[in-house]
């Protein structure tokens, strides 16, 4: 009966969103609601799909389907010799969206590339708390106020980013989505009218499509926009249909609600590739599902009572039932395609025996803890309720109780950051650039403490070495770093490291164009549909 509601209350709703006129459409089942509109703070995968992917632009961008960088607002960059200066020249002519709210009086210049990078830098900018409890997550996390030293406005179309010392993976970091350049001006406007929360809910960007309207857990809607620097979208309106639950996804797939969702259940994955109408794309992710331990906290600083909670995990049965043929073991936090991966690395050893032993030595008896668990899928853990109930059932046979939390997903997230959180705590990544200091800075670095290490683990020796790698620009003396980091990691288990997954993308075959992406990104510039 719930899955026939749903049904129909989508149902009802795409209804409505067909009426305008008869216009190329295209509906996307996004996976969870976006926390806001302004991609800066915020860091899941469905809030960029929201805004940074559809609404936004970068200076630099990564290429479709790949990780190579193009051309974005900067049409052209140049790198000193000494690597400390980075000078882009930006696309003249680049128009803002107009909107009911919003109308520009000039084009894209310099003074929006500074002010999108200063609001998240500066602590005396009036923008870096705008919202209550925000946090620059990237910006914070990957460490760019200690390499950026200042931006300069050299003209209207020239910017120069003056760093502290060289960092290799800079230009690939630009092309993320925390960096997407908004507008100062339309920022100005609204501090003028003393309503700074809009930044984040009414939308003003650069990108292919102009933001419409969201009702909240249920749809977005967007158009195309007409004045796009790269050209009009062969679709007129793109819809976000919010569907939490993948079955509910694949059912609405399947009966023509929608044309592409993401994270199908693995059990829903063989219907779907049967079915006539559909194409099913895949491919090896980026990506990480691990458990973070919350390493300032007893019993969990004790680096033998975290190996023992490790040892005691049955990762190849939680690998054959959660992810059914598309997962495989992550003896590493990156995974086996991306550069710097160490194989000599010895993949974990399920003992329950010796779990107890090392538990029995630190003097762990009688454990009881929280044991988190995400309450939606993602491509790293399609399922992480039920890979929760096996780790509770593995834990319990070493004598350890687990109770399963689990709270909205921007909600887990952030309270999943607090420095005295109790209990192990899953997590995942997607890479964001295909460089390894995105997996080892951005999620175990000291500074990332409070933002994205949820494991509270500052190490000094792993923090030297991927610090010098990001220093190094020869690739073979940054493999060598990192392979050493994945050394120290293992040793200190921080956190215990689950699986990589293979990706599914099922959408109906009128879809034109759409490009599976490593980075877990979706893309829908250059899509079109079969008329």
């Amino acid at each position: 009966m719930k899955l026939m509601t749903t049904l129909l209350a989508a149902s009802a709703m795409l209804a409505l969103a067909a009426g305008a006129a008869q216009a190329k459409q295209l509906v996307f089942c996004s996976e969870a609601s976006p926390a806001h509109f302004d991609p800066g703070p915020t860091t899941g995968g469905n809030d960029f799909d929201a805004s940074s992917r559809t609404i936004y632009n970068r200076l630099v961008e990564f290429e479709k389907g790949g990780t190579a960088i193009e051309p974005g607002l900067a049409e052209s960059w140049t790198t000193s010799e000494d690597g400390k200066e980075i000078t882009f020249k930006l696309r003249p002519g680049v128009k803002f969206h107009t909107t009911s709210y919003f109308t520009p009086t000039r084009d894209l210049n310099a003074d929006d590339v500074i002010f999108s990078f200063e609001r998240q830098w500066k602590e005396d900018n009036p923008w870096f708390a705008y919202l209550e409890g925000m946090t620059w997550d990237y910006f914070q996390g990957m460490d760019m106020p200690k390499y950026i030293k200042e931006i300069v406005k050299v003209d209207d179309l020239t910017v120069k980013f003056v760093l502290n010392e060289p960092n290799a993976p800079m230009i690939a970091n630009l092309a993320m989505d925390f960096a997407s350049i908004v507008s100062k001006e339309y920022a100005d406007q609204l501090a003028a009218s003393g309503d700074l929360a809009a930044f984040s809910t009414q939308p003003i960007g650069t990108g292919p499509f102009v933001f419409s309207d969201y009702q909240l857990d249920t749809v977005i809607r967007y158009q195309a926009f007409p004045e796009y620097w790269a050209g009009k979208q062969p679709i007129d309106d793109l819809i976000f249909a919010i569907t939490t639950d993948p079955s509910v996804r694949a059912q609405r797939l399947l009966a023509g609600e929608c044309d592409i969702m993401p994270y199908p259940a693995p059990a829903d994955i063989a219907q779907l590739q049967a079915d006539p109408n559909l194409t099913v794309l895949e491919q090896e992710g980026l990506n990480i599902g691990y458990m973070s331990y919350n390493t300032t906290e007893p019993p969990f600083d004790n680096v033998n009572v975290r190996k023992a909670l490790s040892m005691a995990v049955d990762k190849a049965a939680i690998i054959e039932a959660v992810y059914q043929g598309a997962g495989q073991d992550a003896k590493n936090l990156i995974p086996p395609t991306m550069w710097s991966y160490n194989n000599n690395i010895p993949a974990d050893k399920y003992d329950p025996e010796a779990a107890k032993k090392l538990l029995e030595e630190a003097g762990v008896t009688n454990l009881t803890t929280d044991l988190w668990a995400m309450p939606v899928s993602r491509p790293y853990n399609p399922n992480a309720q039920r890979v929760a109930e096996l780790i509770q059932a593995d834990w319990a046979a070493i004598g350890v109780t687990a109770n399963i939390v689990s709270y909205e997903w921007t909600e887990y997230r952030e309270r999943g950051k607090q420095p005295d959180r109790k209990g192990p705590f899953q997590i995942g990544w997607t890479g964001d650039n295909g460089d390894p200091d995105n997996f080892f800075a951005t999620l175990f670095s000291c500074s990332a403490i409070g933002v994205s290490n949820y494991s509270s683990w500052c190490n000094q020796e792993f923090e030297d070495l991927i610090q010098k790698a990001k220093t190094t620009p020869d690739q073979a003396e940054r493999t060598a770093l990192y392979e050493k980091a994945q050394e120290v990691f293992k040793a200190e288990e921080p956190a215990l490291t689950l699986a990589h997954s293979k990706v599914f993308m099922p959408m109906n075959k009128r879809v034109i164009g759409f490009k599976m992406d490593p980075l877990g990104i979706h893309r829908f510039d250059g899509v079109d549909v079969a008329e």
